[in-house]
């Protein structure tokens, strides 16, 4: 089965940008698409973006469209998550994984990422955005 290793989060300033990067290792099979996550303090998990690794396809939530882009080489087997204009409220754990059936890819490309339908979950990679 796939599992993914992000990185790239820090602490920023408000305003700034990040490039948080995904790795898949495994069974890469699993990859068509994926989506990325964040978790905040006391928070549920919520899905953020799915990119489709096949035709380059991409949904995002709609709060976040315009300042995330997910970007992805499945070649390289690395993804991207690129957030410009950070906010305070974008403080949390961001996480990426992929969806675990045709339909769930479907699902998140339609704009439906449902958080029991991914798997390949890593341990995430923290991004705190300071005043």
């Amino acid at each position: 089965q796939v599992k993914f290793v992000e990185s790239g989060g820090s602490l920023v300033q408000a305003g700034g940008s990040l490039r948080l990067s995904c790795v898949a290792y495994g069974d890469r099979r699993d990859t068509s698409a994926i989506a990325w996550f964040r978790q905040a303090p006391g928070k549920k998990r919520e899905g953020l973006g799915c990119f489709n690794s096949v035709d380059g396809s991409t949904y995002y939530t709609g709060s976040l469209k315009g300042r995330f882009i997910v970007s992805g080489d499945s070649g390289k087997n690395t993804w991207h998550l690129q957030m410009n204009d950070l906010k305070l409220e974008d403080t949390a754990f961001y996480f990426c994984a992929a969806p675990s059936s045709i339909s769930a890819q479907d699902r998140c490309l339609a704009g439906q990422i449902l958080l029991t339908e991914y798997m390949g979950w890593g341990q995430g990679t923290q991004v705190t955005v300071s005043s």
